[in-house]
């Protein structure tokens, strides 16, 4: 740039530069993001290995932190592949951040006549005798009227993930199992079943009533 005669390669070494610095930028960017998500990650800890996560739609454990990507297995033993600048930029749940205690949700749509006490109580044995259950959180209370149902929510604790889905399930078998055998009238019907069951009813009470009644007129007859 000092002398004239050379200053035009001057400026066009520094232009090219220039461009070059642009296009490197351009080009390391998705690597430095990882890079200072990683310094980012190792100074939060947001997330540990073995960590219970749910990311994109989907539950698994930490297995592995690379450099530049975090490795996830998946329920179902798949890898799933996440860079580290996702857990930066993007939300996503940690159930295990602070300890892997969890509370279970089992929700029961059941008809509005179901007596919610006798549910409650066989729920509470339910609880009682399972080895999931750690004995700190059991609720059972009806949280919405729909127009055909009313829905139960049952709240249960377990100590970690996996037991509590465990415990959910079996929760959710063990009540349907009860009702169906104990309390058949209290699933979901509609009004037409409810009225055609009356009429059924009253139509064997009527029946049985004009049988006994035929009954008795031929006994007298015979008695004369």
């Amino acid at each position: 740039m000092t002398f004239d005669a050379v200053r035009q390669y001057g400026v066009s070494l520094l232009a090219s530069a220039g461009a070059a610095g642009i296009v490197a930028g351009i080009a390391l960017q998705p690597v430095l993001k990882n890079l200072f998500a990683g310094i980012q990650l190792a100074i939060t800890q947001p997330i540990r290995i073995d960590d219970a996560l749910i990311v994109e739609g989907e539950w698994g454990n930490v297995e592995e932190i690379t450099s530049t990507y975090v490795v996830i297995r998946v329920w179902d033993w798949r890898r799933l592949i996440i860079p580290l600048s996702y857990f930066i930029e993007k939300p996503f749940q940690n159930w295990t951040r602070e300890n892997a205690e969890l509370i279970g949700v089992v929700m029961l749509y059941l008809d509005h006549t179901a007596p919610v006490d006798r549910i409650r109580a066989e729920g509470e044995r339910i609880a009682n005798a399972s080895v999931l259950w750690d004995r700190k959180v059991y609720n059972l209370a009806v949280t919405d009227f729909k127009e055909r149902v009313m829905e139960i929510r049952v709240l249960i604790s377990a100590r970690n993930a996996p037991r509590a889905f465990d415990l959910r399930c079996e929760m959710r078998e063990k009540l349907i199992g009860f009702i169906q055998s104990e309390l058949p009238g209290a699933l979901p019907r509609t009004r037409e079943e409810i009225r055609a069951q009356s009429v059924e009813a009253l139509t064997m009470n009527l029946g049985d009533s004009a049988d006994e009644s035929f009954a008795n007129r031929a006994r007298a007859r015979r008695t004369r």
